[in-house]
């Protein structure tokens, strides 16, 4: 048997299949060799060839050498999924292959541009049980003295993480059951957020954004195993951190009258950009309103506005991420590399690269017209 290329790695193939959703008969026809060839490379009892490697790689739509790379251990916590029940096995290992890929590509990047210092309110919880309502509304008090938001709407909750050190990502994955992911990254010991963009409500953008702002503060300490067996309680109390960060008690609580109604909270929504449903659970939590009030609140929202959508819910965008983006911008636009070459440094396709980097569609094509980030030019004039 002819030896095929050295160095192979089997995770890349297993990693690969996550991420683009397919099976391995798929890749298999895609390709143009059997099944059993895919699995034995996967399982690493065998390496592809030259040729064989050219054809997989294309077929996946990445670079040969990514396959040689070796892959990183990059979660200093458990990834956290923000999802319905029912979501696929698939689903997750999708969104998971792509939040491990932003964390390489943030690594890759970081070796080139300084991201802002991490700033996140420290808290050493090792199970979920530890954690009280009250301590989840310090922990959110705390994080808004420490990014100095005041007590008032907070403008932009992703920009918010990103001025923090955090790093977040927003795309389009087919994968609608799951809002967005979360967890630290052990290269460079700070935290990644995944927000699924398949949605255009900036409302519930903004409170997913929130929930893994919750889950990023409170559960970093959480091993692995404890956070599968208390996955919905730690999914309660990130909800819970969202409610606290998004709506303050003390300023919220005094905006909203005694026996308010639906017609009151719709009124606010524009203001503290958060959804009436988010805002009905919160004047629950801070005891404005008893089970019977809230009960009554819930059966009107449904009978008014219907399932899960509400009045006003297209007039916000989405929050957009900015800093990988910018990352990028100050490479490019500095000389430090060409903008076609960035994909070949991290071996993935351009277009992963643009869509986990909030970059505009066609980016690194060399005939694509040249325009200037600004922001990355302000931030490079400013260094």
């Amino acid at each position: 048997m002819k030896r095929g290329v050295s160095g192979f790695r089997p995770e890349r193939l297993t990693q690969v299949l996550e991420a683009r959703g397919i099976s391995q008969v798929q890749l298999a026809a895609i390709v143009g060799v059997s099944t059993g060839s895919i699995s034995k490379w996967r399982n690493g009892q065998q390496e592809p060839q030259t040729e064989a490697l050219a054809s997989l790689a294309r077929a996946v739509n990445v670079q040969p050498s990514w396959f040689l790379r070796p892959l990183p251990e990059l979660d200093a916590s458990p990834q956290l999924f923000r999802s319905n029940a029912s979501a696929l096995k698939s689903a997750r290992a999708l969104m998971s292959a792509r939040h491990a890929w932003s964390k390489e590509l943030a690594a890759e990047f970081g070796e080139f541009v300084e991201y802002p210092d991490v700033m996140f309110p420290e808290r050493t919880f090792l199970n979920p049980i530890e954690i009280t309502n009250e301590e989840i509304e310090v922990a959110a008090t705390e994080c808004r003295q420490l990014w100095k938001l005041g007590l008032g709407p907070v403008p932009d909750v992703v920009l918010a993480i990103e001025n923090a050190g955090g790093i977040v990502v927003r795309e389009v994955t087919g994968v609608a059951r799951i809002e967005g992911l979360s967890s630290w990254c052990a290269v460079n010991e700070r935290p990644f957020v995944f927000l699924n963009a398949d949605k255009a409500n900036g409302f519930r953008s903004r409170f997913d954004a929130a929930h893994e702002l919750g889950h990023i503060v409170l559960h970093k300490h959480v091993p692995p195993h404890v956070a599968q067996v208390n996955h919905k309680e730690m999914e309660r109390q990130a909800n819970y951190f969202a409610g606290a960060f998004l709506l303050p008690a003390e300023t919220f609580s005094v905006e909203v009258p005694p026996m308010p109604t639906l017609d009151t909270l719709l009124a606010l929504k524009p203001r503290w950009k958060t959804s009436v449903a988010a805002m009905q659970m919160r004047l629950a939590a801070l005891e404005l309103i008893d089970e019977r009030e809230q009960l009554n609140l819930w059966k009107r929202r449904s009978a008014r506005f219907g399932g899960k959508s509400e009045p006003l819910d297209d007039q916000l965008v989405p929050e957009q991420p900015r800093l990988m983006r910018r990352a990028v911008g100050l490479i490019v636009e500095s000389g430090t590399m060409p903008r076609e070459a960035v994909p070949d440094r991290v071996g993935l396709s351009p277009g992963d690269v643009e869509h986990l980097a909030g970059l505009p569609e066609g980016y690194f094509e060399p005939t694509a017209s040249r325009v200037v980030d600004l922001n990355a030019v302000r931030l490079r004039r400013g260094r």
